[in-house]
């Protein structure tokens, strides 16, 4: 069996403009059997999904991921701590502020981990905020004449 690194299946993605179902297929059985092991592995996906169009499938994938390694395979276990929470804040952050599949990802970990810091619990809730407002725009109200 050919190992693939997470940089390489990124590189092959971004080529290719898009994430397909066999790419996806490819990314969970043969890049990462046995889940994220890694903040960079994390990182690198998590931009990945900002650079090119990936599939309804794909988020779920990344979000599930995510919240795994971020809860569970991290130190203390179950917990985010003010380290974990400063690095998820910034890598879900991006440039231009938070993804939609990012905002979900912020939301999902603080739902499933035991105890989160109060700066993650509140990134998820703007991250969430922002993304609702712009997918509702408020409209403009007019007096109209009588």
């Amino acid at each position: 069996m050919t190992m693939i690194s997470v940089q390489q299946f990124c590189n092959h993605a971004v080529s290719a403009g898009a994430i397909s179902d066999e790419d996806l297929q490819v990314l969970k059985r043969d890049v990462l059997p046995d889940g994220l092991m890694s903040r960079e592995e994390a990182d690198l996906l998590i931009a990945l999904e900002r650079a090119v169009i990936g599939s309804e499938a794909f988020a779920d994938f990344l979000v599930a991921s995510v919240v795994d390694f971020a809860v569970w395979g991290t130190r203390p276990t179950g917990y985010i701590d003010r380290d974990v929470a400063a690095w998820l804040g910034a890598t879900l952050s991006g440039r231009d502020g938070p993804s939609a599949v990012a905002a979900r990802i912020a939301m999902e970990i603080v739902r499933e981990a035991q105890g989160s810091a109060e700066s993650l619990m509140i990134f998820a809730l703007e991250a969430n905020r922002q993304i609702r407002d712009a997918a509702h725009p408020v409209r403009s109200t007019f007096a109209l004449a009588a």
